[in-house]
């Protein structure tokens, strides 16, 4: 292969990613705040099956795309790990803006097809504004730590982080929800709030993921210590099941 042809098939191969984040974020979208806006709707179901809603579709999309994409699905795992050299800091920017647009575009549809019931399934604090930040920035961490765990060791068996992150956003889900509205993810609540023009506290739905998300990746790296045998190098570009041929 020729180096225009290289340049050419690298191209194409940064559009797939980009489309598959904006394609899988919006699915995101779909089932997890689309669940909580069927319930208000219908009362067929409480906020455990929401939670699990969000927990299942994670775990199959992380499955399906984690090895075309990476499965970030949300800007502050992009930039997690962008912070400590495992993405490349060229796609950090084009990965944000596809996961904002996708979810964006799940929470119109989700407006047209159900109408601005429940809020569009935005993130609006219950608690006051240091406790809604502690309690997202904490269960972020939580988050980050357990995808960094699975992403960065090659021993992990590849069919194992769907379920470990599905789980963790599980467990999160369900008891954030009725505190926070559980988002950990900055596109996660971007949908909702420019779907329903539901702007309050919504900085806190960036702020708090990117810095809970930023410190577990510090601390991961810390913790592990440098170089085990089976570590991913640094500066190989990352997704939730390791390796993501950019």
């Amino acid at each position: 292969m020729n180096e225009t042809e290289s340049s050419m098939s690298s191209a194409a191969c940064d559009t797939r990613c980009y489309l598959a984040e904006a394609l899988g974020t919006a699915v995101l979208v779909l089932i997890g705040p689309g669940a909580a806006m069927v319930c208000a709707s219908t009362h067929a179901f409480g906020q455990s099956s929401v939670a699990l809603a969000f927990g299942l579709v994670i775990t199959l999309l992380v499955a399906s795309l984690g090895t075309i994409s990476g499965a970030h699905l949300n800007p502050a795992v992009t930039i997690a790990f962008w912070s400590v050299r495992r993405f490349p800091a060229r796609h950090v920017i084009p990965y944000v803006i596809a996961q904002s647009l996708g979810a964006i575009a799940a929470s119109l549809a989700l407006g047209w097809l159900l109408g601005p019931v429940g809020n569009f399934g935005a993130t609006l604090p219950a608690l006051d504004l240091t406790r809604s930040f502690a309690i997202e920035a904490g269960f972020s961490a939580l988050l980050a730590f357990v995808i960094f765990a699975v992403a960065t060791d090659e021993r992990i068996p590849r069919a194992l982080p769907p379920f470990v992150i599905g789980a963790t956003v599980f467990v999160g889900a369900l008891v954030t929800g009725p505190l926070t509205g559980g988002s950990f993810n900055p596109a996660r609540s971007l949908g909702p709030a420019v779907a329903g023009s539901l702007w309050q506290s919504h900085w806190i739905y960036w702020a708090a993921p990117i810095s809970g998300m930023l410190l577990a990746a510090r601390v991961y790296e810390y913790l592990r210590g440098a170089n085990p045998p089976s570590m991913i190098p640094r500066g190989i570009a990352l997704g939730v099941e390791g390796r993501v041929m950019l």
